[in-house]
C-alpha cells in the first residue's frame, strides 16, 4: 500500500478529521486519567504525532509520541503513565526534554494484519530521530496475552522457534530494530467506580476481588465494599535507535 506519512503540524487541518477513524480499543481503556490528558493536549505535541494517508487521502493510521524528562537510564516503572505525566509536566513547565515515548499507534480495524504495523513503527522512530531524539521509547501493550494470570515478565520472554517474541506487537517492535528493556508492572492505571466499570464492560462487578475483563492483559480488582474498581496493566518498555 502507498502512504503519505506526515505529521499533524505540517498538515494541521487534518485535525478536524483525526478522531473520526475507527480504532480497536476496548472500552475500558480509553478512560486513563493521564492519558486522556495527553489526547485533550494533542495540539501541543503536533510535531510527535503522525497520520498516515492512502494514495485517496483516507487516514489508514496513526501514530502518538510525546516528549518528556527521563532522570536516569532506567525506564520508570509507572510506563506509558510516567511517560505522558512527565511529558505534560515539561511542557507546562516549558523544560527541555531529553526522551520521546510512543503513546499510540492505531491501525483502521479492516486494515489490521496487513503489515502496516512495522511501517508505522519505523516511522515514529525517524520521527524521534529527526526531532533531535537518539531513541524512541515504547511501553508496548502485547495484546497477544491471553493468560490473565501468566506474570508479563514470563510472557514478554517466550519466543517462537526464529527466536522471535511469541507476542505480535513485541514481534513488529523487535522486527523494527527494537531491543525489549524491562516490565513497567504499572504502566497504565485506569480507576473507576463499580457502575463505571459494569457500564464500559458490561459485567457484573458484584463480588470483591479479581474480575476477568475481555481483552485486559491482567484482572481488574473490585472492592464492592467501597464501590471501587482499578485496573493496573503492565507494559513491556522497547527501546529503538534513531541514529540520531
Amino acid at each position: 500500500m502507498d502512504l503519505e506519512i506526515v505529521t499533524l503540524a505540517e498538515r494541521p487541518a487534518l485535525m478536524d478529521v483525526f478522531w473520526d477513524m475507527e480504532t480497536s480499543w476496548p472500552e475500558f481503556m480509553k478512560h486513563d486519567p493521564i492519558g486522556n490528558g495527553y489526547y485533550a493536549s494533542l495540539e501541543e505535541f503536533a510535531e510527535f504525532v503522525l497520520v498516515c494517508l492512502d494514495a485517496d487521502g483516507e487516514m489508514v493510521a496513526k501514530a502518538h509520541s510525546v516528549p518528556f524528562r527521563l532522570d536516569g537510564d532506567e525506564l520508570p516503572d509507572a510506563g506509558w503513565d510516567a511517560a505522558i505525566r512527565s511529558g505534560l509536566l515539561t511542557r507546562l513547565w516549558r523544560e527541555e526534554p531529553n526522551a520521546v515515548s510512543a503513546v499510540e499507534i492505531a491501525i483502521r480495524p479492516d486494515l489490521q494484519g496487513t503489515g502496516l504495523s512495522g511501517r508505522i513503527v519505523a516511522a515514529l522512530r525517524d520521527n524521534a530521530g529527526r526531532l533531535g531524539f537518539p531513541e524512541l521509547l515504547a511501553p508496548v501493550r502485547p495484546n497477544g496475552k491471553t493468560d490473565l494470570h501468566e506474570p508479563m515478565e514470563a510472557y514478554a520472554a517466550r519466543t517462537r522457534d526464529d527466536g522471535l517474541p511469541v507476542d505480535p506487537w513485541l514481534r513488529v517492535h523487535v522486527r523494527a530494530g527494537g531491543r525489549i528493556d524491562r516490565v513497567a508492572p504499572r504502566s497504565m492505571v485506569i480507576p473507576g467506580t463499580v457502575a463505571e466499570w459494569r457500564e464500559w464492560t458490561g459485567l457484573p462487578f458484584d463480588r470483591t476481588g479479581p474480575v476477568e475483563v475481555p481483552e485486559a492483559l491482567v484482572p481488574v480488582l473490585c472492592d464492592t465494599e467501597h464501590g471501587t474498581a482499578v485496573y493496573v496493566e503492565p507494559n513491556v518498555w522497547v527501546r529503538h535507535p534513531t541514529g540520531a
